[in-house]
């Protein structure tokens, strides 16, 4: 774009003098205009739109981020996370929107965490929830691959989990719902760790994941995750420990209170979604127990897993976009905790 200053002005023809009448014609504007600028200075205070004051910025605008920085080429997009929304198109109802997770308390802008209520039912009982996967594993091949010690075998690290056809991520789906879970159980009293909060750049590694909730003495440990089956496979599931002692897993102890940990979050996921159990794992129970998950074989409390939808299949995956419906999902996964706790 050219510039065009005082020195490119273009040339003007020779203007005639006009003498007195131009003297005279100054002279009367000089008061007027005197008399302008008085009253623009008295009306332009605070909250005025004078040329020079600036709108303070609005608390959205000031909100932090809790997505780490891009910090290598290997992002589909540049410097935004995969499936990250760039519209303001809102969410349908859950039986399917347009949306791909964009609405308001979403993986992209960081709630505050909160603290329990002064009294409630769950007041004293510790919660750890345990979003799966992280956003930024993606960038971080190398420590994600790193195999650990699950007890009956090693495993990688972690995984960039799955994500629905159009994008919306696996990742930024377990966030949203975990956060939403743990306002809810707060609520209620009960005090609520976060395996991790969108502030870490990758994992954690399944076996800190289960080392947190061991740490914090958790009543409960609930894993969100979502499937990344085929098309037509559709309902959640809820994944339970087998018994398993091998190396440093041993699940002897956890294993008859997490089946009913689970048992009862299966329930109350049904009736608060309107979803129904899983097609293709568990016969219909929507439940299964398994013995390959290092965040299950290495938990010393009672603790499951909850793949809430397949983010593969078309149906399931309008459901699992819709942040009305994971307000449902939170609302049942927290239900049940509630009556686990409560026994």
């Amino acid at each position: 774009m050219s510039y065009v200053g005082p020195e490119f002005d273009p040339s003007q023809p020779p203007r005639r003098s006009i003498g007195r009448p131009l003297t005279v014609a100054v002279a009367a504007l000089v008061p007027t205009c005197l008399a302008g600028w008085l009253v623009y200075q008295a009306t332009s205070g605070p909250g005025g739109e004078g040329p020079a004051r600036s709108l303070p910025a609005s608390p959205s605008a000031s909100a932090g981020s809790d997505r780490p920085s891009a910090s290598s080429s290997s992002s589909p997009s540049g410097s935004d996370e995969p499936g990250e929304d760039k519209g303001d198109e809102k969410d349908e109802d859950d039986k399917g929107g347009k949306g791909r997770g964009d609405d308001d308390n979403d993986s992209t802008t960081k709630p505050p965490a909160g603290r329990p209520a002064a009294s409630g039912p769950l007041k004293g009982k510790v919660v750890v929830i345990d979003p799966g996967h992280n956003a930024g594993n993606f960038r971080h091949a190398t420590e994600i691959n790193r195999l650990v010690d699950i007890g009956t075998n090693r495993k990688e690290c972690d995984t960039t989990g799955t994500s629905t056809n159009d994008g919306y991520t696996e990742a930024k789906f377990t966030l949203d719902v975990s956060r939403r879970l743990r306002t809810l159980l707060q609520a209620q009293g009960a005090t609520v760790t976060l395996t991790q909060d969108g502030d870490r750049p990758w994992g954690p590694c399944v076996d800190e994941r289960a080392r947190i909730g061991n740490k914090a003495h958790a009543d409960a440990v609930v894993s969100v995750h979502a499937d990344g089956s085929g098309a037509g496979n559709r309902g959640f599931h809820v994944i339970m420990p087998a018994k398993v002692r091998s190396g440093g897993a041993d699940t002897s102890g956890i294993v008859a209170p997490s089946k009913e940990l689970g048992e009862r979050i299966a329930g109350n996921f049904v009736s608060a979604t309107g979803s129904r159990p899983s097609n293709y794992i568990g016969k219909g129970t929507g439940l299964d127990t398994r013995s390959d998950l290092g965040g299950l074989n290495l938990s010393t409390v009672p603790k499951v897993f909850i793949e809430c939808g397949n983010m593969r299949d078309a149906k399931d995956a309008a459901r699992l976009t819709s942040g009305a419906w994971r307000q449902k999902a939170a609302q049942g996964i927290s239900e049940g905790i509630a009556g686990f706790l409560r026994g």
